[in-house]
């Protein structure tokens, strides 16, 4: 299991025209679910996502996670992130599960972010969106389990 994590000011996302859901500031996950990846890769990757410190404190460290400064969660499904570039110049989807299996443990990480007690949104598992965001940072990380 993959997650793109991005620290926001604020992001959306936005599905045929229209507003889906939306955060302020907080962090925008993309979540890519790989073959073989149970619950427990969630639960470990859900944990890591709400106590990363990626926040700055009050001397401008990386010292606080999503969880001390109260913020927003996005969601989004992406199983482009399993996508292998190794070779040739098209990507491979091989690793990535197959779409029941990959939703069912998107909708748990959901399920899990959500007993955080923060505000957590989503995209929609398997349609076209448009995902705007404001990076924060830039803060950017690459967090697999």
């Amino acid at each position: 299991m993959k997650a793109l994590i991005q620290r926001v000011k604020n992001a959306s996302v936005t599905i045929d025209g229209k507003l889906f859901s939306s955060i302020d500031s907080g962090l925008l996950v993309f979540l890519g679910v790989e073959k073989g990846d149970t619950a427990e890769n969630a639960d470990k990757l859900c944990d890591k996502v709400l106590n990363l410190r990626i926040f700055e404190d009050e001397n401008e460290k990386m010292n606080l996670s999503l969880k001390d400064v109260k913020g927003d969660l996005l969601v989004v499904s992406q199983f482009t992130l399993c996508g292998d570039c190794k070779k040739g110049t098209r990507p491979s989807f091989d690793r990535a599960e197959l779409p029941q299996k990959a939703n069912e443990l998107y909708e748990y990480f959901v399920s899990l972010s959500k007993k955080s007690g923060l505000k957590v949104q989503t995209g929609e598992f398997g349609a076209m969106m448009d995902v705007s965001l404001i990076n924060d940072g830039p803060v950017t990380f690459m967090v697999e389990k």
